[in-house]
């Protein structure tokens, strides 16, 4: 994903590698960018990730949409965001290509890619996230060029991926999901949710989550819509799981996954990071 205008200087760029960004793996990674780091567009979450168990950084629905669609899928093993490139390495392929290396007041900035995947089905591969319109711009093929390099000297896949390649419904079930999430201030509450509903789904294991929800709020005597609010919450910091790519509408108990309550109490301790 296009990264906003978010220049570092050469202390700044010592110290993030001091720092070990982009180093380490699953629970250890720690990404190039974080989110409170660049211009905010509105548009940045901070998702909990059961699978690497730490909270990952991203930029765009967008990222999120493309994100969700890799920790779901069985064969990915450690997906790392905002990955940066080596410096020198980018620098040398630019000026061997006659292309002008990213640089701001002077100074050559790290590139990053939006994912690098570990699968055990494909091994490794890279994803850069863009929207088909920043395609038009040259500058930016200019850019995506010298990544599309830096990756082919390594031999590992790159790919891109728009809106176009990514499946309407994830979007529409992102923009449902997170259209107004908050950041998690009563926990108990959450999980006194989470609980009900885990009861619950145990039972009836062909019910719609629309009809649970209903049922819920009769059997607890809680006002209309307040399960589907706390089902909402629930999935969106992913203490429930489901497949992204199916409609939330059509889910039933069966296509959903509670997570063990000792994973959650990792949530507990590591979402806030």
């Amino acid at each position: 994903m296009a990264k906003p205008q978010n220049s570092l200087t050469e202390i700044q760029i010592a110290k993030r590698i001091k720092e070990g960004r982009g180093q380490g793996s699953g629970s250890t990674y720690k990404p190039w960018l974080r989110i409170h780091e660049v211009p905010s567009q509105g548009l940045s979450h901070r998702i909990y990730s059961f699978k690497t168990r730490r909270t990952h950084h991203l930029l765009s629905n967008l990222e999120l949409g493309v994100f969700l669609t890799l920790d779901w899928m069985g064969h990915v093993q450690d997906i790392r965001e905002q990955y940066p490139l080596q410096r020198d390495e980018t620098i040398e392929i630019a000026s061997n290509n006659g292309i002008k290396h990213p640089n701001i007041r002077g100074i050559n900035q790290v590139m990053t890619s939006d994912f690098l995947v570990d699968s055990s089905s494909h091994k490794q591969f890279v994803i850069q996230v863009k929207p088909l319109s920043e395609l038009k711009n040259p500058r930016t093929i200019e850019k995506l060029e010298i990544e599309r390099r830096y990756w082919a000297s390594k031999e590992i896949p790159w790919y891109i991926i728009t809106e176009k390649e990514l499946n309407p419904t994830v979007l529409d079930n992102i923009k449902w999901l997170y259209s107004s999430q908050t950041d998690m201030h009563d926990y108990d509450q959450l999980l006194n949710a989470l609980s009900n509903f885990e009861f619950f789904c145990q039972q009836h294991l062909q019910m719609k989550l629309s009809d649970v929800c209903k049922s819920i709020d009769r059997e607890y005597q809680q006002d209309p819509g307040q399960s589907l609010a706390d089902l909402k919450q629930l999935m969106a910091h992913r203490l429930i799981k489901f497949d992204i790519t199916q409609k939330f509408k059509e889910l039933r108990v069966k296509d959903i996954k509670f997570y063990q309550h000792q994973l959650v109490e990792g949530f507990l301790n590591v979402a806030n990071q």
